[in-house]
Protein backbone atom coordinates (compact mmCIF):
# COMPACT_ATOMS: atom_id res chain seq x y z
CA UNK A 1 0.00 0.00 0.00
CA UNK A 2 0.88 3.08 -0.67
CA UNK A 3 1.74 5.90 1.53
CA UNK A 4 1.25 9.63 1.81
CA UNK A 5 0.30 10.58 -1.40
CA UNK A 6 -2.82 13.11 -2.49
CA UNK A 7 -5.89 11.82 -3.18
CA UNK A 8 -8.36 13.86 -5.41
CA UNK A 9 -12.26 13.12 -4.33
CA UNK A 10 -14.92 14.36 -7.29
CA UNK A 11 -18.32 13.83 -5.80
CA UNK A 12 -17.26 14.59 -2.31
CA UNK A 13 -20.16 16.28 -0.92
CA UNK A 14 -22.53 13.42 -1.63
CA UNK A 15 -23.27 10.71 0.87
CA UNK A 16 -21.24 8.03 -0.49
CA UNK A 17 -18.34 10.88 -1.67
CA UNK A 18 -18.26 11.86 2.37
CA UNK A 19 -17.65 7.96 3.57
CA UNK A 20 -14.87 7.72 1.53
CA UNK A 21 -13.22 10.82 2.83
CA UNK A 22 -13.67 10.05 6.19
CA UNK A 23 -11.60 6.91 5.34
CA UNK A 24 -8.74 8.40 3.68
CA UNK A 25 -8.41 10.70 6.67
CA UNK A 26 -8.47 7.35 8.92
CA UNK A 27 -4.75 7.30 6.96
CA UNK A 28 -1.51 9.48 6.00
CA UNK A 29 -3.56 11.13 3.04
CA UNK A 30 -3.48 14.00 1.67
CA UNK A 31 -7.29 14.98 0.01
CA UNK A 32 -8.43 16.82 -2.76
CA UNK A 33 -12.39 17.39 -3.27
CA UNK A 34 -13.42 18.90 -6.70
CA UNK A 35 -16.67 21.38 -6.20
CA UNK A 36 -18.55 23.38 -8.71
CA UNK A 37 -17.67 26.99 -8.87
CA UNK A 38 -20.20 28.86 -5.93
CA UNK A 39 -20.97 25.91 -4.37
CA UNK A 40 -20.49 26.05 -0.48
CA UNK A 41 -21.07 22.90 0.70
CA UNK A 42 -17.71 21.55 0.44
CA UNK A 43 -16.96 24.44 2.60
CA UNK A 44 -19.02 23.82 5.22
CA UNK A 45 -18.30 20.24 5.25
CA UNK A 46 -14.68 20.60 4.87
CA UNK A 47 -13.65 23.79 5.81
CA UNK A 48 -12.05 23.11 9.28
CA UNK A 49 -10.10 19.98 7.52
CA UNK A 50 -6.04 21.58 7.29
CA UNK A 51 -5.87 17.70 5.33
CA UNK A 52 -8.61 18.86 2.91
CA UNK A 53 -8.11 21.24 -0.20
CA UNK A 54 -11.17 22.36 -2.16
CA UNK A 55 -10.61 23.28 -5.19
CA UNK A 56 -13.43 25.13 -7.16
CA UNK A 57 -13.22 24.18 -10.99
CA UNK A 58 -16.19 23.37 -13.29
CA UNK A 59 -16.02 20.01 -15.18
CA UNK A 60 -16.40 22.45 -18.48
CA UNK A 61 -13.08 23.77 -17.79
CA UNK A 62 -10.23 21.23 -18.69
CA UNK A 63 -6.96 23.33 -17.67
CA UNK A 64 -9.00 24.38 -14.55
CA UNK A 65 -9.27 20.51 -14.48
CA UNK A 66 -4.98 19.62 -14.86
CA UNK A 67 -4.43 22.65 -12.48
CA UNK A 68 -6.07 20.84 -9.88
CA UNK A 69 -5.21 17.33 -10.18
CA UNK A 70 -1.41 18.49 -10.62
CA UNK A 71 0.41 16.28 -8.25
CA UNK A 72 -2.50 13.94 -7.05
CA UNK A 73 -1.60 10.51 -7.53
CA UNK A 74 -4.93 8.85 -7.71
CA UNK A 75 -8.54 10.20 -8.83
CA UNK A 76 -11.72 9.01 -7.38
CA UNK A 77 -14.80 9.87 -8.92
CA UNK A 78 -18.14 9.31 -6.50
CA UNK A 79 -20.24 12.09 -8.90
CA UNK A 80 -23.73 10.50 -9.24
CA UNK A 81 -26.50 11.16 -11.74
CA UNK A 82 -27.25 10.22 -15.95
CA UNK A 83 -25.57 10.96 -19.00
CA UNK A 84 -24.12 14.55 -18.45
CA UNK A 85 -22.37 13.22 -14.94
CA UNK A 86 -21.56 9.71 -15.65
CA UNK A 87 -20.15 9.85 -19.09
CA UNK A 88 -19.35 13.99 -19.96
CA UNK A 89 -18.48 14.38 -16.22
CA UNK A 90 -15.93 11.71 -15.67
CA UNK A 91 -14.79 11.90 -19.56
CA UNK A 92 -13.77 15.26 -18.88
CA UNK A 93 -11.99 14.42 -15.67
CA UNK A 94 -10.54 11.49 -16.92
CA UNK A 95 -8.82 13.37 -19.66
CA UNK A 96 -7.56 15.71 -17.33
CA UNK A 97 -6.06 13.13 -15.21
CA UNK A 98 -4.11 11.68 -18.25
CA UNK A 99 -2.62 15.57 -18.92
CA UNK A 100 -2.06 16.21 -15.33
CA UNK A 101 0.26 12.81 -14.88
CA UNK A 102 -2.01 11.26 -12.37
CA UNK A 103 -1.41 7.36 -12.00
CA UNK A 104 -4.67 5.92 -10.96
CA UNK A 105 -8.25 6.72 -11.47
CA UNK A 106 -10.84 5.04 -9.59
CA UNK A 107 -14.71 5.46 -11.56
CA UNK A 108 -18.04 5.89 -10.20
CA UNK A 109 -18.98 2.47 -10.34
CA UNK A 110 -19.96 1.26 -7.49
CA UNK A 111 -22.94 -1.46 -8.87
CA UNK A 112 -23.99 -5.09 -9.71
CA UNK A 113 -21.44 -6.59 -12.55
CA UNK A 114 -22.80 -4.15 -15.29
CA UNK A 115 -20.55 -5.71 -18.23
CA UNK A 116 -22.91 -8.73 -19.21
CA UNK A 117 -25.99 -7.06 -19.45
CA UNK A 118 -28.39 -7.66 -22.11
CA UNK A 119 -27.94 -3.81 -24.11
CA UNK A 120 -30.61 -1.95 -23.47
CA UNK A 121 -32.00 -3.48 -20.08
CA UNK A 122 -30.69 -1.29 -17.75
CA UNK A 123 -29.58 2.98 -18.66
CA UNK A 124 -27.91 3.29 -15.63
CA UNK A 125 -25.48 0.05 -16.14
CA UNK A 126 -24.73 0.89 -19.84
CA UNK A 127 -23.40 4.57 -19.49
CA UNK A 128 -20.50 2.46 -16.52
CA UNK A 129 -20.23 -0.02 -19.41
CA UNK A 130 -20.22 2.62 -22.11
CA UNK A 131 -17.33 4.87 -19.97
CA UNK A 132 -15.52 1.61 -19.52
CA UNK A 133 -14.10 1.22 -22.72
CA UNK A 134 -12.69 4.44 -22.43
CA UNK A 135 -11.01 4.04 -19.50
CA UNK A 136 -9.60 0.97 -21.25
CA UNK A 137 -8.34 3.04 -23.59
CA UNK A 138 -6.82 5.75 -21.57
CA UNK A 139 -3.07 5.83 -20.52
CA UNK A 140 -3.66 5.52 -16.75
CA UNK A 141 -4.32 2.81 -13.90
CA UNK A 142 -7.93 1.84 -13.63
CA UNK A 143 -9.92 0.05 -10.68
CA UNK A 144 -13.64 0.05 -10.91
CA UNK A 145 -15.15 -1.30 -7.50
CA UNK A 146 -18.08 -3.57 -8.22
CA UNK A 147 -20.22 -4.41 -4.85
CA UNK A 148 -24.00 -4.85 -5.89
CA UNK A 149 -26.62 -3.11 -4.83
CA UNK A 150 -26.39 -0.64 -1.65
CA UNK A 151 -27.93 -2.57 1.51
CA UNK A 152 -29.54 0.48 2.25
CA UNK A 153 -32.05 0.07 -1.00
CA UNK A 154 -33.53 -3.19 1.17
CA UNK A 155 -34.80 -0.33 3.56
CA UNK A 156 -35.66 2.77 1.35
CA UNK A 157 -35.85 3.16 -2.43
CA UNK A 158 -36.41 -0.63 -3.19
CA UNK A 159 -39.75 -1.67 -2.79
CA UNK A 160 -38.66 -5.30 -2.68
CA UNK A 161 -39.33 -6.05 1.37
CA UNK A 162 -43.19 -5.19 2.29
CA UNK A 163 -43.00 -4.20 6.18
CA UNK A 164 -46.49 -3.93 6.83
CA UNK A 165 -47.57 -6.89 4.95
CA UNK A 166 -44.71 -9.12 5.84
CA UNK A 167 -43.96 -10.23 1.83
CA UNK A 168 -40.92 -10.66 0.34
CA UNK A 169 -40.79 -9.52 -3.03
CA UNK A 170 -38.97 -11.69 -5.76
CA UNK A 171 -39.12 -12.17 -10.05
CA UNK A 172 -38.70 -15.26 -11.42
CA UNK A 173 -36.65 -16.73 -8.58
CA UNK A 174 -36.43 -16.68 -4.77
CA UNK A 175 -33.19 -18.47 -5.13
CA UNK A 176 -31.60 -15.70 -6.99
CA UNK A 177 -28.09 -14.75 -5.44
CA UNK A 178 -28.52 -10.97 -4.56
CA UNK A 179 -25.22 -9.28 -4.17
CA UNK A 180 -25.45 -5.97 -1.02
CA UNK A 181 -22.87 -4.11 0.66
CA UNK A 182 -23.22 -1.11 2.85
CA UNK A 183 -21.56 2.39 1.62
CA UNK A 184 -19.54 2.43 4.62
CA UNK A 185 -18.36 -1.04 3.61
CA UNK A 186 -17.94 0.19 -0.05
CA UNK A 187 -16.15 3.48 1.20
CA UNK A 188 -13.69 1.64 2.78
CA UNK A 189 -12.82 -0.18 -0.03
CA UNK A 190 -12.26 2.45 -2.40
CA UNK A 191 -9.94 4.25 0.09
CA UNK A 192 -7.85 1.45 -0.09
CA UNK A 193 -8.07 0.84 -3.27
CA UNK A 194 -6.72 4.32 -3.62
CA UNK A 195 -3.48 3.61 -2.05
CA UNK A 196 -3.06 0.18 -3.78
CA UNK A 197 -0.44 0.53 -6.71
CA UNK A 198 -1.42 -3.11 -7.71
CA UNK A 199 -5.00 -3.22 -7.48
CA UNK A 200 -7.11 -4.63 -10.99
CA UNK A 201 -8.96 -3.45 -13.06
CA UNK A 202 -11.68 -4.89 -10.82
CA UNK A 203 -12.13 -5.13 -7.43
CA UNK A 204 -15.36 -7.20 -6.30
CA UNK A 205 -17.13 -7.20 -2.99
CA UNK A 206 -20.13 -8.03 -1.54
CA UNK A 207 -21.08 -7.66 2.67
CA UNK A 208 -23.73 -9.93 1.62
CA UNK A 209 -24.98 -12.52 -0.71
CA UNK A 210 -28.38 -13.72 -0.15
CA UNK A 211 -31.74 -14.33 -1.73
CA UNK A 212 -35.15 -13.16 -1.43
CA UNK A 213 -36.24 -16.76 0.26
CA UNK A 214 -33.19 -16.09 2.83
CA UNK A 215 -34.52 -12.18 3.29
CA UNK A 216 -37.92 -13.62 4.41
CA UNK A 217 -36.10 -16.00 6.76
CA UNK A 218 -34.58 -13.39 8.25
CA UNK A 219 -37.52 -10.77 8.85
CA UNK A 220 -39.11 -13.94 10.23
CA UNK A 221 -36.28 -14.59 12.71
CA UNK A 222 -35.79 -10.73 13.52
CA UNK A 223 -39.61 -9.61 13.91
CA UNK A 224 -40.88 -13.19 15.27
CA UNK A 225 -43.86 -12.95 13.05
CA UNK A 226 -43.46 -14.94 9.62
CA UNK A 227 -43.10 -13.22 6.08
CA UNK A 228 -43.89 -15.16 3.09
CA UNK A 229 -42.99 -14.79 -0.65
CA UNK A 230 -44.34 -13.36 -2.90
CA UNK A 231 -44.02 -13.84 -7.07
CA UNK A 232 -44.18 -10.54 -8.55
CA UNK A 233 -44.11 -11.79 -11.85
CA UNK A 234 -41.12 -12.52 -14.06
CA UNK A 235 -37.99 -10.39 -14.87
CA UNK A 236 -39.36 -10.18 -18.90
CA UNK A 237 -42.68 -8.64 -17.59
CA UNK A 238 -40.80 -6.41 -15.41
CA UNK A 239 -38.64 -5.49 -18.02
CA UNK A 240 -41.41 -4.41 -20.26
CA UNK A 241 -43.05 -2.27 -17.65
CA UNK A 242 -39.64 -0.57 -17.25
CA UNK A 243 -39.79 -0.05 -20.76
CA UNK A 244 -43.48 1.52 -20.70
CA UNK A 245 -42.19 3.97 -17.42
CA UNK A 246 -39.00 4.56 -19.32
CA UNK A 247 -41.23 5.87 -22.76
CA UNK A 248 -43.43 8.03 -20.28
CA UNK A 249 -40.82 9.66 -18.40
CA UNK A 250 -40.87 13.49 -19.01
CA UNK A 251 -37.05 13.63 -16.78
CA UNK A 252 -34.62 11.06 -19.38
CA UNK A 253 -31.96 12.61 -17.55
CA UNK A 254 -33.36 11.65 -13.70
CA UNK A 255 -30.40 9.76 -11.57
CA UNK A 256 -32.96 6.67 -10.11
CA UNK A 257 -36.59 7.66 -11.30
CA UNK A 258 -38.64 4.29 -10.94
CA UNK A 259 -38.48 2.47 -14.13
CA UNK A 260 -34.48 2.75 -13.20
CA UNK A 261 -35.22 1.09 -10.05
CA UNK A 262 -37.19 -1.89 -11.99
CA UNK A 263 -34.31 -2.09 -14.30
CA UNK A 264 -31.96 -2.58 -11.50
CA UNK A 265 -34.07 -5.73 -10.20
CA UNK A 266 -33.96 -7.12 -13.75
CA UNK A 267 -30.41 -7.39 -13.87
CA UNK A 268 -30.22 -8.57 -10.46
CA UNK A 269 -32.64 -11.49 -10.22
CA UNK A 270 -31.92 -11.92 -14.13
CA UNK A 271 -28.52 -13.05 -12.78
CA UNK A 272 -26.88 -11.27 -15.34
CA UNK A 273 -25.32 -8.63 -12.72
CA UNK A 274 -24.26 -10.86 -10.25
CA UNK A 275 -20.84 -10.71 -9.08
CA UNK A 276 -18.85 -13.66 -10.14
CA UNK A 277 -15.39 -13.07 -8.48
CA UNK A 278 -15.90 -11.43 -5.39
CA UNK A 279 -12.47 -11.09 -2.87
CA UNK A 280 -13.41 -9.53 0.36
CA UNK A 281 -10.45 -10.29 1.65
CA UNK A 282 -8.11 -8.53 -0.55
CA UNK A 283 -7.43 -6.21 1.92
CA UNK A 284 -7.04 -8.18 4.62
CA UNK A 285 -9.96 -9.30 7.57
CA UNK A 286 -12.91 -6.95 7.88
CA UNK A 287 -16.29 -7.20 9.74
CA UNK A 288 -18.57 -6.85 6.60
CA UNK A 289 -22.24 -5.39 7.40
CA UNK A 290 -24.59 -8.46 6.65
CA UNK A 291 -28.06 -7.74 5.44
CA UNK A 292 -29.11 -8.90 8.68
CA UNK A 293 -27.32 -6.29 10.56
CA UNK A 294 -28.67 -3.58 8.39
CA UNK A 295 -32.66 -4.95 8.74
CA UNK A 296 -32.09 -5.20 12.41
CA UNK A 297 -30.71 -1.95 12.47
CA UNK A 298 -33.97 -0.50 10.50
CA UNK A 299 -36.29 -2.39 12.80
CA UNK A 300 -34.97 -0.94 15.86
CA UNK A 301 -35.15 2.60 14.58
CA UNK A 302 -38.81 1.98 13.28
CA UNK A 303 -39.45 0.41 16.41
CA UNK A 304 -38.34 3.38 18.73
CA UNK A 305 -40.09 5.78 16.49
CA UNK A 306 -43.56 4.54 17.34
Amino acid sequence: MIKNITVLVAGATGDLGQRIVSELLLGDSLVRVLTRPGSGKAHAIYGGNDRVEIHEVAYTDPAGLVSALSGVETVISAVSGARPVIIDAQRALLAAAVEAGVARFVPSDYSADYRRITPGSNRNFELRRELAAELDAAPIRVTSVLNGAFADMLTGQAPMILFERRRVLFWSSPDQILDFTTKDDVARTVALVALDADAPRVVEIAGDRVTARSIARTMSELTGTPFSLQWAGTTGLLAAASNIGRRLSKDQDETFPAWQGMQYFVSMFSGEAELRHVNNDRYGPHEWTSVRNVLEAHLQVTAGAR
